[in-house]
């Protein structure tokens, strides 16, 4: 476990409870004072990797919400974030849309066509 430097790239996941969408933030190491490191965004982190369990083995905690971490990218982390911006996208999209008769036809006869096709 090493201390953070200037340049390195993190992320952080929040979540409103269990049934909303998982979003990322990502960020980069811009300025480092003796305690802390401030990315990109504004966050402050405490310079000091502690032992995670919440997304990566590692975080670094935010100053003053202990509880909250920010952890290294890695390319797992890069294709989760596009997996939840995807579905993130989707829902929006079906959120905003207003369907006519006729597409909520074409939707379920697909539907039923992947059904029959699965059974």
């Amino acid at each position: 476990m090493e201390n953070l430097k200037v340049g390195d790239k993190l992320y952080n996941v929040k979540q409103n409870g269990f049934a909303d969408f998982a979003r990322y933030s990502f960020s980069e190491v811009v300025t480092l004072t003796k305690t802390l490191a401030i990315l990109k965004n504004g966050v402050r982190l405490y310079n000091q990797p502690k032992v995670s369990y919440i997304m990566e083995d590692v975080g670094y905690s935010v100053s003053r919400k202990k509880g909250t971490h920010w952890h290294l990218v890695s390319l797992r982390a890069i294709r989760n974030a596009q997996i939840e911006n995807e579905k993130i996208a989707a829902n929006d999209w079906f959120e905003a849309k207003e369907f006519t008769i006729q597409e909520k036809q074409l939707i379920y006869k697909e539907f039923k066509k992947l059904e029959s096709a699965n059974s």
